[in-house]
């Protein structure tokens, strides 16, 4: 085993991945390879510890590549009368880390995946990043063991209420105009982003926060700081959409968007 090795004892799911797959077969009307599974669930971390096992990058560029393929057509079909800039509002709006975390906790992706000790200490199984790319790599391995049409299928019953609730967010969705326009016509004051960055240079991550009238109303994360201001808008706009007007909620109790 390589550096840092560990016993399969010691580092197991707490749910088995037979229970994913029978999840999977029933959204999806097909067998899913269990040894694919396994591997889709396997992050970097837990793999290293295991002495070098396969882990999930490879499937979760191919999954990448499948979710953005069938949104996108389903966005094209659904909406002929929009220009390429809306569609990749409404794209970006469903297809980013916060949004397909969120998918990955209805799944709970959280009590399936391997990981090694230290992503375990660090909460590593509610991490935005990790589950986000778990989906990736669960809908690359729907894709590498069953095809499209059963991935497709897996992609619409995890995407397509996202994709419903975006038509109803936000002024095109570009976050940070529709949260200055609402902010605007309620007398609220500017927003103001707070944005902190860490991570080496070549693979930085942001994370930011939008504090309105003196109170944060909405946090966001990303691999840009531009990703991570705009989904602290989201939240923040949300919020606002949310309380019509009562009293903004507080730091101490933050609200997803609408």
């Amino acid at each position: 085993m390589g550096k840092g090795s560990a016993s399969a004892d010691d580092l197991v799911p707490l749910r088995p991945v037979s229970e994913l797959a029978d999840h999977l077969a029933g959204v999806t009307g097909v067998v899913v390879d269990e040894a694919l599974l396994r591997r889709a669930l396997t992050h970097r971390s837990y793999a290293y510890e295991m002495g070098g096992l396969p882990h999930n990058e490879r499937l979760e560029f191919l999954g990448d590549s499948v979710l953005g393929l069938v949104v996108t057509t389903t966005l094209y079909e659904a909406n002929p009368d929009d220009s390429e800039g809306q569609l990749a509002k409404l794209r970006a709006a469903v297809v980013n880390m916060r949004a397909l975390a969120d998918v990955g906790r209805t799944l709970g992706l959280g009590d399936h995946v391997f990981l090694g000790r230290g992503e375990e200490s660090t909460g590593g199984r509610d991490k935005d990043s990790i589950l986000a790319d778990t989906v990736e790599a669960v809908i690359g391995a729907v894709y590498s063991s069953a095809g499209i049409e059963a991935s497709g299928l897996l992609v619409h019953h995890l995407i397509d209420p996202l994709l419903a609730r975006s038509a109803t967010l936000g002024a095109g969705l570009d976050w940070k105009t529709s949260l200055q326009e609402i902010c605007s016509k309620h007398g609220l004051g500017s927003p103001e982003y707070l944005v902190s960055e860490d991570g080496p240079e070549h693979a930085k991550f942001f994370e930011a926060e939008v504090v309105i009238g003196g109170r944060a109303l909405g946090r966001g994360s990303g691999r840009t700081k531009k990703n991570a201001e705009q989904e602290a808008a989201a939240h923040a706009w949300g919020a606002i959409r949310e309380s019509h007007e009562a009293t903004l909620p507080t730091a101490d109790h933050p609200v997803s968007p609408a």
